[in-house]
């Protein structure tokens, strides 16, 4: 049975619970809908988080992104939902989503969602 679009983010426990440590997620095909226009916009959304007990299960997160696909929505609101739904299901330490909207009418979009404070332990994530 081929999957579909999910909103629900599976989690399994962190293989080192008590230590810190980056985990880097990058999505170079995800879309949703302009709100205004309703054509397609494309971005990459690019993930990084230290991990409390829970990581993200990558199958039910790559279906969690698809489903925006349909959806009419603002970058600014698609990467803050992003970064709500997942600090919901994981709890993490700290968290930044980034989304990086392709060109549309000569402007590029990037925008930035934290949430936690990253721990000096951890390098600065890549960009």
């Amino acid at each position: 049975m081929p999957a579909s679009p999910s909103k629900n983010l599976e989690t399994f426990p962190s293989p080192r619970p008590g230590r810190d440590f980056l985990i880097s997620i990058d999505c170079p095909e995800f879309t949703c809908l302009c709100p205004k226009t309703g054509q397609p916009d494309f971005a990459v959304i690019k993930i990084r988080y230290v991990p409390a007990a829970k990581c993200v299960e990558l199958k039910s997160l790559k279906l969690y992104l698809w489903s925006f696909r349909d959806l009419g929505t603002f970058h600014e609101a698609v990467t803050q939902q992003i970064l709500d739904d997942l600090v919901a299901a994981l709890q993490p330490a700290w968290i930044r989503v980034e989304g990086d909207f392709n060109v549309r009418g000569g402007l590029h979009t990037r925008v930035f969602a934290t949430h936690g404070r990253r721990p000096e332990s951890v390098p600065e994530p890549p960009t």
